[in-house]
């Protein structure tokens, strides 16, 4: 009898133990468990929104154990079928990585095994696809040209590495202006291989260029973060135009070893995300000295964390710089009135958070940025030398190119692969291939930029105003004066084109600008300021959230979910 009783208060008490955890809750999510006492339930947190989700939310929530790396590759990579190539075909990535799945599950087992490397562990990162990543793992590195499919690099690129070591998953590679847009007077966006990549906050408007199917994807969450690349103007003109917080380090700070180059000289890889948080943890990988790369070896000896940069109170007590001449000039400049509107908006906001504004700060190089072609000599003989060094490295090349030359004979050779209709143009290539090498004009021409950018720009007016930072719009030519002396830009949301802007036209398939299509707020600085500009951009952002006040338009906002391939 006594046995019999204990039998069934235990069938009972199991049968209540069995109430009261519950899994798979009614939103779908496996891992919602509920533990009832005194009749109180309690849930587990949601799942972070993949449009919005920041890197520090990705790890807490592969910490806890409620998604895995192999959930999020799985996640990010239908996302990017949804609007990709179907619904309104964005064509921000060229090519998925096919080892994705394999890294993630390695990735996942070793973090439970011996906890996670840094905070990009087992993170997706979509890489611009002029930056180099071993042929073995399954993808091409092309700068979006037939020109260069199939070809084998010898390594991987230097920022590769470090993100690998990380514990970061190359998610894939992105569509960009071909050869960096350093091809001819074609649209943003436009690639060979990708064709017209187009902007997620209006349909067919201007991703701008040339990272642009990087920031494309980070907007809408087709990635966690992405890599770009930028010359002059490539990180914070897309970041800028896609709603995000972008990065252009100083030239040297990040190596470009692996990247397929346009200038030495100019040439910087960076950081574009949802968030300067996120931008900022990426940079704090990728910058570093790298003997393959000897620009880096000049940059100072510890790389600073560049998240203890993060503080809302950063511009208090700093004194900020308007360098109006020519930049606030929409006759020159392009912009449309409604940026400069935003902008006076922003220098209030800056004086409310603490910092004097200098107003103007004038660069008394200005007017000369306007008529000067040194950036374009110096660019031309660069890319010339150097794109030939990278055809000679590779270890394989399918198309037979060894040279610029070849490249502009094979894309006359293929039309309807590199010259379609109204991309045709191969005006920057051929004046390339003319230019005679690192002769006295060359030099001359360095020098005259690191005159105007430096000696009579940037270094000049920070100085004779005890300056911290200057601030301009991101569009028109903010990016020049900080391009030709290879300094530092960070970017925040600044605003969106009002709904009643006139729509303008950007090439045969795109707009600019047009409704609701974002602009950004550049802070700029001396050589490795980036830890400053990152605290100025951060006490921006946080300020305002400007990010936050519109999304991209609902076709392009793709509806994939961790909740969709968790057990699947």
């Amino acid at each position: 009898m006594a046995r019999w009783c204990f039998t069934l208060v235990l069938s009972l008490l199991c049968a209540h133990i069995a109430r009261c955890f519950s899994f798979g809750g009614g939103d779908g999510n496996p891992f919602r468990i509920g533990l009832a006492f005194g009749g109180h339930a309690r849930a587990a947190p949601p799942l972070p929104d993949l449009y919005e989700a920041s890197v520090p939310e990705l790890q807490a929530g592969l910490d806890a154990g409620h998604f895995t790396s192999v959930d999020l590759i799985k996640a990010y990579f239908a996302r990017i079928d949804e609007v990709n190539l179907q619904g309104p075909a964005l064509r921000a990535v060229l090519e998925k990585n096919p080892s994705a799945l394999k890294q993630a599950a390695a990735l996942d087992a070793e973090r439970k095994l011996t906890g996670k490397r840094s905070e990009l562990h087992g993170i997706p990162i979509l890489l611009k696809d002029n930056i180099a990543t071993i042929a073995s793992e399954g993808m091409n590195t092309t700068a979006g040209s037939f020109s260069l499919l199939g070809s084998i690099v010898p390594d991987d690129a230097g920022v590769v590495k470090r993100l690998r070591k990380a514990g970061a998953i190359i998610l894939g590679k992105a569509n960009l202006s071909e050869f960096a847009h350093f091809r001819g007077n074609i649209a943003s966006g436009w690639s060979g291989r990708g064709g017209q990549a187009t902007n997620a906050y209006f349909p067919n408007a201007d991703p701008c260029g040339s990272s642009s199917g990087s920031g494309i994807a980070a907007s809408i969450g087709l990635a966690a973060v992405s890599l770009g690349t930028e010359t002059d103007g490539s990180i914070t003109c897309p970041t800028s135009n896609n709603n995000l917080a972008g990065i252009k380090p100083t030239v040297g700070l990040t190596s470009r070893a692996g990247v397929i180059p346009i200038s030495e000289h100019q040439d910087s890889v960076g950081p574009m995300a949802r968030s300067l948080t996120d931008a900022a943890i990426v940079l704090s990988i990728i910058a570093g000295k790298d003997a393959n790369d000897n620009f880096t070896l000049a940059q100072p000896a510890v790389v600073p964390d560049f998240t203890k940069a993060l503080n809302k109170n950063a511009l208090k007590g700093k004194r900020i710089g308007v360098p109006r001449r020519v930049f606030l000039n929409d006759s020159i400049s392009g912009n449309d009135p409604s940026i400069n509107v935003a902008f006076e908006e922003a220098l209030l906001t800056i004086k409310s958070l603490g910092a004097t504004v200098v107003d103007p700060a004038d660069l008394p190089s200005a007017d000369e940025f306007v008529t000067s072609n040194n950036e374009t000599i110096v660019l031309d003989v660069d890319f010339k030398v150097q794109l030939n060094q990278w055809f000679q490295s590779l270890l394989k090349n399918p198309s037979g190119v060894r040279s610029l030359a070849d490249l502009i004979a094979f894309d006359d050779a293929n039309p309807t692969l590199e010259e379609p209709v109204g991309f045709e143009d191969q005006s920057e290539l051929i004046a390339s291939e003319a230019t005679a090498g690192h002769d006295a004009e060359f030099f001359a021409a360095l020098a005259a930029d690191h005159d105007l950018g430096s000696t009579r720009g940037i270094d000049f007016v920070l100085k004779k105003f005890n300056l911290d930072a200057l601030v301009l719009p991101a569009p028109g030519f903010t990016t020049v004066p900080a391009a030709v002396v290879g300094y530092p830009i960070v970017t925040v949301p600044l605003g969106f084109f009002p709904d009643n802007v006139t729509i303008g036209s950007a090439g045969p398939e795109t707009v600019y600008p047009a409704p609701g299509v974002p602009f950004g707020l550049s802070f700029l600085g001396t050589a490795f300021s980036e830890f400053e500009l990152v605290g100025f951009g951060f006490a921006y952002e946080q300020k305002t959230q400007t990010r936050l006040k519109r999304k991209a338009f609902p076709a392009a906002i793709p509806k994939t979910q961790l909740k969709d391939v968790i057990g699947k």
